[in-house]
């Protein structure tokens, strides 16, 4: 069976968990080949009495919620191995089997110095900051590619661990004691806090690669989802206010070890209006009572961060550019009930810049900067949809906004959120088969 990647359209925070347990049984593995504890899914799961269950997850994919399912942390994400066991913890005390879960050795872990140099930098750079969560991502993907980097497999040999730190450190405490008037990190002090997770971690490592192979082999159904979002792109999203990894689709490719070959169906999740975290910019951002209103109605806090989202209408050259990069199959339509109530719905369709018109992406930052949207407004719906499980049962003008949509971003939505509940799904097309 092919492999399958699920990403976000826009700058995160699109319902990625939403989908991932959307397709529920009919995956045997879902892997998450980047990013790391910077970003979460919340999934919510309706239980047999009716109440509902809302699960955070920040670093463990969202597979390890569904009975049966190999959850896969892949070579390229990087670990926070205290947030990795306060995670599995959470999870075991609610009474879900983790037990599956599979670690690669090559994945790197976030040493500690990591996280400090990544808060001393932000507050270095005041209001030049790139609006980075503090967890030591950056700094740690920077060290895998300086090939300073500490590997989970390193951790299992104390004396080549203790040589990589002191390495690292040779570096760090020069920048952290001379440029940032910080206390040196003992080398001592960072192996024994690395060192305390190593029996726990053991058995659940593995060459994920090869397992992702043979999976594959078998005829199994393997899942990759991507941490943060395609506008987040490390080389395609508006850089420099971008996470340090690969999040489109090709991004699992690298990032857990599966041939191009083998994929066979791209997924990319777009909410039904726009959001983002940090800074940089946003074209259709509401700095006014309707922005207020998307925050409320949709609960937009971060999962991570808990920081307010930024909010906006939903902007479909951001759409098109998502489907050109990824090469999107199916797209999934989240959170469509949020835009209830309103009178008209604005779609950006295009964006205007010193009098000239965009209708993709700018390849330039300063034009994307200063890019206006040109919106379409569309009449609005009032009725409640959550109840709603067919297509036939939207309002027309309901129907009609995510019509528009779909010819705009130029591929199928195939699934729309009514709902936050895993059961609150319209299915126009089968994910997998259709």
């Amino acid at each position: 069976m092919p492999a399958i990647v699920l990403v976000g359209a826009q700058w995160g925070d699109e319902g990625k968990g939403k989908a991932t347990d959307l397709l529920g049984s009919r995956i045997d593995y879902v892997v998450k080949f980047n990013g790391g504890n910077n970003a979460g899914h919340t999934v919510v799961i309706e239980q047999p009495d009716g109440s509902r269950e809302k699960y955070a997850l920040h670093l463990l994919p969202s597979g390890i919620l569904t009975e049966g399912v190999t959850p896969v942390i892949a070579n390229g994400v990087v670990i926070d191995l205290g947030v990795l066991f306060e995670e599995i913890d959470g999870l075991n005390a609610r009474g879900i089997d983790t037990s599956r879960l599979q670690i690669s050795g090559n994945a790197h872990v976030i040493p500690s110095y990591n996280r400090v140099l990544d808060k001393v930098t932000e507050r270095f750079l005041g209001s030049r900051k790139i609006g980075t969560t503090g967890r030591g991502i950056g700094p740690t993907y920077a060290d895998k590619m300086n090939r300073i980097g500490i590997r989970v497999q390193d951790l299992f040999d104390p004396s080549i661990l203790r040589q990589k730190v002191g390495a690292a450190l040779d570096v760090k405490n020069e920048l952290l004691v001379k440029m940032y008037n910080r206390r040196a990190v003992e080398v001592d002090e960072v192996v024994e806090d690395l060192l305390q997770y190593v029996e726990r971690l053991r058995p659940m490592v593995v060459d994920s690669s090869l397992e992702l192979s043979k999976a594959l082999d078998r005829g199994d159904t393997v899942l990759c989802e991507a941490g943060q979002a395609t506008l987040l792109d490390v080389d395609h999203g508006t850089y420099p206010y971008v996470t340090s990894s690969n999040a489109i689709s090709a991004g699992a490719c690298t990032g857990a070890g599966i041939p191009p070959t083998r994929i066979d169906r791209v997924i990319a999740i777009i909410k039904a209006y726009t959001t983002r975290v940090g800074e940089g910019p946003f074209p259709t951002e509401l700095l006014d009572d309707k922005g207020e209103f998307l925050r409320k109605q949709g609960a937009e806090f971060g999962t991570t961060t808990g920081r307010p989202r930024r909010c906006g209408w939903v902007d479909t050259v951001i759409g098109r550019y998502a489907n050109r990069v990824n090469g999107v199959t199916d797209f999934v339509l989240t959170k469509l009930d949020v835009l209830t109530g309103l009178e008209t719905v604005p779609v950006c369709v295009a964006y205007e810049v010193d009098g000239e018109r965009f209708d993709e992406m700018p390849m330039s930052q300063s034009d994307f900067h200063h890019a206006t949207p040109v919106y379409e407004e569309l009449p609005g719906w009032f009725e409640d949809i959550s109840h709603c499980r067919t297509w036939e049962e939207l309002p027309e003008n309901c129907r009609a906004y995510v019509e528009f949509v779909e010819q705009q971003i130029g591929a199928r939505i195939s699934v729309i959120g009514v709902g936050p509940g895993r059961d609150e799904v319209i299915v126009r097309h089968d994910l997998l088969h259709d």
